[in-house]
């Protein structure tokens, strides 16, 4: 799904008991790896997420209201027969521009009334009725397809699959799921529909690593572990997964075969560490979809990534990536945006280095979809070399996201947010050059020619432009830089000095909040003009504050979050700045402001 599935579902989805009729040797016997295929043989040892993925989901339809997509029921759509439908249209319209995964999303063990299956040893087991042939039966046919395939489970021992604790663990002599829970029972996910695992158990280990060894043997190359925490709108030792994720990434290893751990959904940033480590992926945001008669909506909530990626955008890198969710831009009129939206989330996911998967109608891609989900240009900023972007400017409604690449070159993308059309500006010395650049519209397969100091471009409502500039005879920028705590500054009401290890000096300005001012005196610039000011700030929440020159002309800006109170970010706004020396000054005005490290004033040398 885009993920938080349980979150949605019926209340008597959750209340089915688990009716396991076992045959008094099935508890000490090992079922057969697979009824339906021959043993596998070992898989590439290519590592996986070396590049973000590329495929579809399933959750974005089993989820909408859409006239026609869900007729037998809420949810009903995630069946063997839909699923390889899509996975036809992929192998004949993507596969060739990199998509390849075909993810199975919450459902695949559940019926209709969403009452679960599992096996004799407490694991999820194909429901029969969406999945007649079993689970091993669909990844042979998605692998004949050249596809790969993915699959989904929530963190934590199931409700249903605990069975009064009697339940036998597979390959794990003595061990039964009462032996891998707390004795008090005590819940985990998202949704608390399973019980946490105990992993001072051994065989709590044992329990994961025969799903794992599950997965494996039939023949899936991805998994979804979702509800996971802290994040899934929980916190607390009962909602801690990090256990969880770490025996999931040694399971997966035992098993021989390189299956991608994707972890969901909004999880805690002060676990990245944690989420790096142990997975390739990690959604960053709640679902995407807006459980309506769409698929998505842009205010629920394809417009949030913008507000909560800045703080993540750091933590992306080969091997593990910042997870936007499903990209629904492939039909209008299913995914419920307009065609500027549909390209600025397109834009938004190519330049985060996102994984790009849909969660369309693939048989019903719409011609301006298919252009955008199969844009050479786009897919190789994301599937290239190039860095993540991040956000240059200040998080208002008309930003300026950029990344330097390796050839010297700069990935940028201009956004407009408003509700109504608005001009856009990247400055190039706010991008960290001065002078001519050749500008290519990626979108468009178009050279816009050269243009010098900046490029600017009048945007509709919640729309984008996605260019790659050729620095040309550039000029070197300069900064001046002027620290907070610097004893000519002015403070003003709360305003005042701490200390900050991650601060340029060691220490920044905090306490701005309800009229609480930092002035910065004597900035000095050689001539009268608007200049790129570069304000480094700590932020953990995304914050307001009022900027201006000279006390003239404030204008409030929104600082993104900048993931916690011991990080900084940087954030570039334009200052109208006289000849000579100059106040600056940040003004939290009736609200709470961030702290601030420094400001650097840049020009061109």
């Amino acid at each position: 799904m885009g993920s938080s599935s349980y979150s949605v579902l019926p209340a008597r989805g959750l209340r089915a008991v688990v009716v396991l009729a076992l045959a008094a040797g099935l508890a000490t016997t090992a079922p057969a790896a697979r009824a339906d295929s021959a043993p596998l043989s070992p898989a590439s040892s290519t590592a996986p997420a070396a590049k973000p993925y590329m495929g579809w989901s399933s959750w974005s339809m089993q989820s909408s209201k859409y006239p026609g997509l869900n007729p037998d029921g809420d949810y009903s759509y995630l069946t063997e027969a839909n699923v390889l439908k899509q996975a036809d249209a992929l192998a004949a319209k993507l596969k060739k521009y990199g998509y390849e995964y075909v993810n199975i999303d919450a459902g695949w063990w559940r019926d209709r009334a969403w009452t679960p299956e599992f096996d004799g040893y407490a694991r999820q087991k194909a429901d029969p009725k969406r999945f007649p042939r079993g689970m091993g039966a669909v990844a042979d046919d998605l692998h004949a397809k050249g596809l790969k395939a993915g699959i989904y489970l929530p963190v934590g021992l199931e409700k249903e699959a605990y069975d009064g604790g009697k339940t036998p663990i597979w390959n794990a002599e003595g061990c039964t799921t009462a032996d891998i829970v707390y004795e008090d029972l005590r819940t985990t996910n998202g949704w608390d529909s399973a019980y946490k695992i105990d992993f001072s158990d051994p065989c709590a280990q044992k329990y994961v690593d025969s799903q794992a060894r599950m997965f494996a043997d039939w023949g899936y190359d991805f998994l979804k572990l979702d509800g996971v925490g802290p994040g899934s709108f929980k916190s607390g030792d009962n909602y801690d997964n990090v256990a969880d994720v770490a025996a999931w990434q040694k399971a997966i290893a035992a098993t021989g075969r390189p299956i991608h751990l994707e972890l969901s959904w909004s999880l805690d940033i002060g676990h990245a560490a944690d989420w790096k480590k142990h997975s390739q992926g990690w959604r960053i945001d709640t679902d995407v979809e807006c459980y309506c008669n769409t698929l998505v909506s842009w205010e629920n909530s394809v417009d949030d990534r913008w507000v909560d990626l800045p703080a993540w955008t750091r933590h992306a890198g080969p091997g593990g990536w910042n997870d936007l969710d499903a990209l629904d831009v492939g039909n209008g009129e299913m995914d419920g945006l307009t065609k500027a939206e549909r390209q600025s989330a397109a834009t938004l996911w190519a330049i985060a280095k996102s994984p790009l998967y849909t969660g369309d109608d693939l048989t019903r891609l719409d011609s301006y979809g298919l252009s955008l989900l199969t844009n050479r240009e786009v897919i190789a900023v994301n599937q290239g070399d190039t860095p993540p972007a991040h956000l240059v400017t200040a998080s208002d409604p008309q930003q300026v996201w950029a990344a330097k690449n390796p050839d010297g070159t700069y990935t940028v993308a201009l956004f407009n947010l408003a509700d109504r059309p608005a001009a856009v500006t990247a400055d190039f010395t706010a991008l960290g050059f001065t002078g001519r650049a050749a500008v290519r519209d990626l979108w468009n397969h178009e050279s816009l020619g050269t243009h010098r100091d900046g490029i600017t471009q009048a945007l509709p409502a919640h729309g984008s432009r996605l260019f790659t500039l050729t620095p040309k005879g550039v000029a070197d920028v300069s900064r001046t830089g002027y620290e907070a705590e610097s004893g000519g500054n002015t403070l003003a009401g709360s305003a005042s000095v701490a200390d900050c290890s991650a601060c340029s000096g060691g220490k920044k300005v905090g306490n701005l909040y309800t009229g609480g001012r930092l002035t910065f005196n004597d900035v000095v610039v050689p001539a009268a003009g608007t200049y790129q000011v570069r304000i480094s700030y700590v932020s953990g929440d995304a914050r307001p504050a009022s900027v201006s020159a000279n006390g003239n002309g404030a204008v409030r800006h929104t600082f993104a979050a900048t993931g916690d109170w011991g990080t900084v970010s940087t954030a570039t706004v334009p200052v109208q700045l006289k000849a000579g020396a100059n106040t600056v000054t940040v003004d939290s005005g009736s609200d709470y402001a961030p702290d601030i490290d420094r400001i650097d004033v840049i020009r061109s040398s």
